[in-house]
């Protein structure tokens, strides 16, 4: 219980600066799993294909077990559920990734949004966004909404 307390009080009350290493990268693995659990409500499906998708990738990007994903999700939903807009989470991950992190970032984003095989445009204009606000260009924004159509039709 202490721990996660500092935690949360490292990684919302202190200044950037001043977090441990440890504290930023999970501030930026929440951050990054916040925005792709915003894409699983974005249409008025339950999301359970889109939320399974969303597991996936961050076990797949960060090296986690189902139990750490899991977690790691729970506290990217609180602060999703928190947030009025994604701009607090694309802020610190533009501190924190490199240009390629990023654009990886949205093709996960289109790999959620066509995880249910139909991409709906409340899903297109957050993805969108997303990408505006990370500097993504637009040639690398279109390159990863075509992998991850090709992907989905080749069953993955």
């Amino acid at each position: 219980m202490l721990s996660s307390i500092r935690t949360f009080f490292n990684t919302h009350l202190s200044r950037p600066g001043d977090r441990t290493p440890e504290a930023a990268e999970d501030a930026v693995r929440r951050a990054a799993a916040a925005l792709l659990l915003e894409m699983t409500h974005m249409e008025d499906s339950s999301g359970t294909i889109e939320r399974e998708t969303v597991v996936a990738l961050v076990r797949e990007c960060f090296g986690m077990t189902y139990s750490q994903a899991e977690a790691l999700l729970g506290c990217a939903e609180a602060e999703r559920k928190g947030s009025t807009e994604v701009f607090q989470f694309t802020s610190l991950i533009n501190e924190h990734y490199q240009q390629d992190d990023k654009i990886r970032l949205v093709a996960a984003l289109w790999r959620v949004a066509n995880a249910d095989e139909r991409l709906g445009q409340h899903e297109e204009d957050l993805t969108r966004r997303i990408s505006e606000l990370l500097n993504i260009p637009q040639s690398a924004f279109i390159q990863a909404k075509l992998q991850a159509e090709e992907a989905q039709a080749n069953g993955g």
